[in-house]
């Protein structure tokens, strides 16, 4: 796409974005040290209404990074602990009966659950039973809960980031692959550095506060949101998602015999989707009003890794899903219509 078909109009959304996520880095970066690809994915699944399940040890800052963000945006925020004997109501909310002191009339009223806010912490989501999972699905997916055979409309924006532990899995239950597709992304949340984690014993353990200043609100999230899904995107780097997906798929017959061996099941329709949506999002964070190969690339990972069930063999020779998809990106490679941003398109919006 060049300078010529991106409107006044195009640029003052890039740049509008841009200039709201450099100040919302800011302010996390107040309390949260790294992790900047994790943030990044963050508020990429954001601008795509999108939710997140982010996979790491204890003691990442998982938590306290999700609380923050949520000061960041101006959001109301729950946190749900979850626990085996958690219930679907505990989440949702449950109807009691009340009685009206003027007239003595009994009557059902709804009490909401945490459920009930912009972002949600669904913490150590593999801790409960599936039951109890599947109260989250239709929240996910619907912004709705029925309680009591009446619906109940939730707030918007409605953002889901649960975590699971890695480690410690018995006694767990394993989300079940129909759920881990609404995750728009998957998450790894690394160990830091020798320097960050320097830094962060330094700031942990002094007696400071720090305040964090709301960024963005509702209606600015619903705009940007907007934005994201307006990028233009070629034919071209649409074939490029598609074809990373459907080589993952081992009936459609376009599968290597790598695919075949090391995976039992591919991504499906909805991994194709989040690729492009997630390669918008990207494409508008790095200053960009149009889609490129590159960012497809970029978000590959965090979009299939979930989405992939590897085989037995596979498994048994150490290969997880991000190195299938790390030889699925070397092996599929884009024609030369969908260029990788490396200046044979020309960039929307210079760098900062």
């Amino acid at each position: 796409m060049s300078n010529e078909q991106a409107t006044p109009k195009d640029l003052e959304h890039v740049e509008k974005l841009r200039k709201a996520y450099a100040a919302m880095k800011d302010e996390i970066r107040k309390v949260i040290v790294g992790q900047d690809h994790v943030v990044d994915e963050l508020f990429m699944a954001l601008f795509c209404r999108g939710h997140c399940l982010l996979i790491g040890v204890p003691g990442l800052a998982k938590t306290l990074l999700i609380s923050t963000l949520s000061k960041v945006l101006s959001l109301s925020f729950n946190r749900i602990q979850f626990t085996p004997d958690l219930m679907p109501s505990d989440i949702t909310g449950t109807e009691v009966i009340q009685e009206d002191r003027a007239t003595g009339r009994r009557e059902f009223k709804f009490l909401p659950g945490p459920i009930f806010a912009n972002v949600i912490l669904a913490d150590e989501i593999n801790r409960t039973p599936p039951k109890t999972q599947a109260a989250l699905l239709e929240a996910m997916q619907e912004y709705q809960c029925t309680v009591g055979g009446k619906r109940h409309e939730l707030q918007k924006p409605f953002f889901v980031l649960a975590t699971q532990n890695p480690i410690e899995q018995e006694g767990t239950y394993p989300l079940p692959e129909a759920q881990l597709d609404r995750f728009m992304f998957m998450v790894k949340v690394d160990y830091p550095s020798a320097d960050e984690e320097r830094e962060i014993l330094r700031r942990t353990t002094e007696d400071r506060k720090t305040e964090i200043k709301p960024v963005l609100g509702a209606e600015e999230i619903f705009e940007l949101q907007s934005i994201v899904r307006r990028v233009p995107i070629a034919d071209a780097v649409i074939d490029y998602a598609l074809k990373l997906t459907r080589k993952t798929r081992l009936t459609t017959g376009e599968a290597p015999d790598w695919i075949k061996e090391w995976l039992q099941w591919g991504a499906g329709p909805r991994a194709s989707q989040n690729l492009v949506l997630g390669a918008k999002a990207h494409a508008l964070l790095q200053g960009r009003f149009y889609v490129a190969a590159e960012d497809i690339r970029a978000v590959a990972k965090p979009v299939l890794r979930h989405r992939l069930i590897t085989s037995f063999s596979a498994e048994a020779d150490g290969i997880n899903t991000d190195k299938v998809i790390e030889r699925l990106l070397e092996e599929v490679q884009p024609n030369d219509s969908a260029v990788l941003a490396d200046g044979k398109l020309p960039r929307v919006i210079a760098q900062g």
